[in-house]
């Protein structure tokens, strides 16, 4: 594991950026929760040069509008063969498995965590995907394990002290 390396941050949705629920409303519209700070994790990891993609077995409006808030411009929905589009990704950009870390909370995202260089987790993980993952959040998905995971990249880089400096001043 070495996290200074890392280029390309892949998230998979529900139970990673959300809390997993996927709640609809009385006209069949989908409503997910995002946690706001992950959100600015996201946010600094893009500044320090870390692309951050979505990879999501399902397909939402909500996801894509979330993404353009963010500035998230790779967003791959509908594919449950999340290790073959992170492979994928990987040689589009030319990146090694030590340049990519991928976070996601279920079966679905197993392969993927195996395959990256650095596989991430919430808390709330699947026990099979927490046994396999290099890093496990000390919170659940949806509730900020994004953004701790974010911190301990940046801190990594050796970026985060900066960061904080900056909005200190």
């Amino acid at each position: 594991m070495t996290p200074q390396k890392i280029t390309l941050l892949a998230l998979d949705v529900d139970g990673v950026m959300t809390d997993g629920q996927v709640v609809y409303g009385n006209s069949g519209e989908e409503i997910k929760a995002f946690n706001i700070k992950d959100g600015l994790g996201i946010k600094l990891l893009q500044k320090a040069g870390v692309e951050v993609a979505i990879i999501t077995g399902r397909t939402s409006a909500v996801v894509e509008r979330r993404a353009g808030e963010l500035g998230i411009t790779c967003i791959v929905q509908g594919r449950e063969d999340k290790r073959t589009v992170l492979l994928e990704l990987m040689a589009e950009r030319e990146l090694e498995a030590e340049q990519v870390a991928y976070m996601g909370d279920d079966l679905p995202d197993l392969a993927a965590i195996v395959i990256a260089g650095l596989g991430a987790c919430p808390s709330d993980a699947a026990k099979p995907v927490r046994d396999a993952a290099d890093w496990i959040s000390t919170v659940k998905g949806g509730h900020g394990a994004v953004r701790e995971l974010a911190e301990m990249l940046l801190q990594y880089k050796g970026d985060w002290d900066n960061i904080v400096a900056g909005y200190d001043a």
